[in-house]
């Protein structure tokens, strides 16, 4: 076996465990639960109380969260930009969209916001990125939209991606990595100082507040060490919520609470989605990675071994909203939806990266290498394994008692116990509610007139869903995740060579 082979079934390992993880806890219990119904009880109470705990310690950072994001909205960032740093006038944003057959009215809407935000707009340069397979669709559009804003910003600028090319992987990564090549033969041409641009890369539908590159560049110039860290908003699925079904709502609040649990904690925060860093930085690590799912959070993990861990990810609290996948008929969007949650759950293609690179920089501080290494994996295999536990397996044990007849104290006072932690639970769920109310868009009135009471209450009551919304859109597309992470690799290589075989697209992956 040549060394090449060696490290390849090495790789192959590391991808293997979230999944393995995940299985071996599954299996266990059902396992444990048949044989010994007593210590599968034991289990279920020590897990439910520790996720009760757990979910306890999450709703105080969810607060503190909460506290900084209605300072952060009641603040005139463009004025107390303008008092503070006369110096804002030096620098220029690059705004990347790139687009997958969205229609003009999507584009336009997100243009339109861009040019109504409280700043100056000859100081952001927008770049609408297209895919040459979908070029029917997009060079009408992209013409529109330029015809249209092009006295508006610095400059608009258009860029078609390729398609088919040699080791990529179809998606929004492969699209930004050819835009920023592009971006940089324009920056080049025109002597920009790489320190002066700050880079926002948004999905096409993305609307932000109108306070965010306002915002964005106090952080930017007020920060010690701008050029090493990136900047994470707080994003909604707001876009289209009053038209979106219970289901879809729930799932799009529930990502928006997992984030603000992670913006109060920045040892664990990456980017996510919609993000903004320095120019310098995304020249320094070669740009978006171009053959993986995630590259939203990867350009994180970029950045932090480039630099030798010495990298961040700083919350700012400042808004962007983007649609849900709601696209009107049920099932058609149940199904955006769980695909969807398995494209965000595919962030388990980090772990083994991470493993791989970390054992190779020696400057990284251990300690650091870590708390990475232990969020990502305690982080996805949570996301699989507790739903189903808690909402589903968790009754096995309780079950098989009765079937053996095991009048114990311990098998007949565990129903209590499990109802007593549930109705603790409750009460997060209750203010997470509760908040979800508050950070709703207005009411259109001209769109559901009458039907004002009846949405607001159906916001409230579709939390009811919210057991069921965990498993389907939660546990399942995690576990889904997890297991197809071989075949995505395979699918990825067939699209481009027309072969299976998998072992070029790791090596890019894991040595990128």
């Amino acid at each position: 076996m040549t060394q090449e082979q060696k490290e390849y079934y090495q790789y192959r390992l590391l991808e293997i465990i979230p999944g393995f993880l995940t299985w071996v806890t599954l299996l266990g219990i059902i396992i444990i639960s048949l044989v010994k119904p007593l210590l599968g009880i034991y289990i279920i109470i020590i897990f439910d109380v520790y996720w009760v705990l757990r979910v306890t310690y999450l709703a105080i950072f969810i607060l503190i969260s909460w506290f900084r994001y209605r300072k952060t909205i009641k603040t005139n960032w463009w004025e107390y930009l303008q008092t503070n740093h006369p110096e804002w006038k030096d620098y220029t944003h690059l705004v990347f969209l790139p687009t997958a057959g969205e229609p003009f009215e999507v584009v336009d809407r997100t243009f339109e916001n861009l040019a109504k935000l409280k700043y100056d707009q000859k100081k952001i340069i927008v770049i609408l990125g297209g895919e040459a397979r979908l070029v029917n669709n997009f060079q009408p559009t992209a013409d529109k939209i330029k015809a249209k804003y092009q006295n508006i910003f610095q400059e608009v600028i258009i860029t078609l991606h390729p398609d088919n090319l040699v080791g990529e992987l179809r998606g929004k990564g492969a699209n930004l990595y050819h835009m920023g090549h592009e971006v940089k033969k324009y920056v080049d041409s025109h002597g920009f100082d790489y320190k002066k641009l700050i880079v926002s890369a948004f999905d096409v539908d993305t609307i932000t507040s109108d306070n965010y590159f306002a915002c964005l560049t106090y952080k930017f110039l007020s920060h010690p060490d701008p050029y090493h860290t990136s900047f994470q908003p707080l994003a909604f699925y707001h876009n289209n919520v009053w038209g979106s079904d219970p289901f879809t709502r729930v799932v799009a609040n529930s990502t928006t609470f997992w984030l603000l649990t992670d913006l109060a904690r920045p040892d664990r925060l990456f980017t996510f989605s919609s993000h903004s860093m320095s120019w310098q930085a995304l020249i320094d690590v070669g740009f978006w990675q171009n053959n993986i799912v995630t590259e939203d959070s990867r350009i994180f993990l970029q950045c932090l071994l480039k630099y030798d861990g010495h990298y961040q990810t700083e919350a700012m609290y400042a808004t962007v909203s983007m649609n849900s996948p709601y696209v009107g008929p049920f099932w058609r969007s149940m199904v955006n939806q769980y695909k969807q949650m398995r494209r965000w759950a595919w962030g388990v293609e980090h772990f083994p990266y991470m493993v791989w690179q970390f054992s190779k920089n020696k400057k990284i501080p251990f300690k650091k290498k870590f708390i990475y290494v232990w969020n990502q994996t305690e982080g996805v295999y949570s996301w699989a394994t507790a739903p189903l536990i808690i909402l589903i397996l968790g009754h096995l044990p309780l079950y098989m008692a009765q079937v053996y007849n095991l009048s114990t104290a311990l098998a007949q006072n565990t129903p209590l116990i499990l109802e007593r932690l549930m109705r603790f639970g409750l009460v997060g769920l209750f203010m997470i509610a509760v908040m979800s109310t508050l950070i709703l868009p207005p009411f259109p009135e001209k769109t559901w007139s009458g039907k004002k009471i009846y949405n607001y209450a159906l916001i409230v009551l579709q939390w009811f869903t919210f057991p069921i919304t965990m498993i389907i859109f939660g546990s399942i597309p995690a576990v889904d995740a997890q297991d197809q992470d071989e075949k995505r690799q395979v699918v990825a290589e067939e699209r481009q060579h027309g072969e299976s075989t998998a072992w070029p697209w790791i090596w890019q992956t894991r040595d990128s």
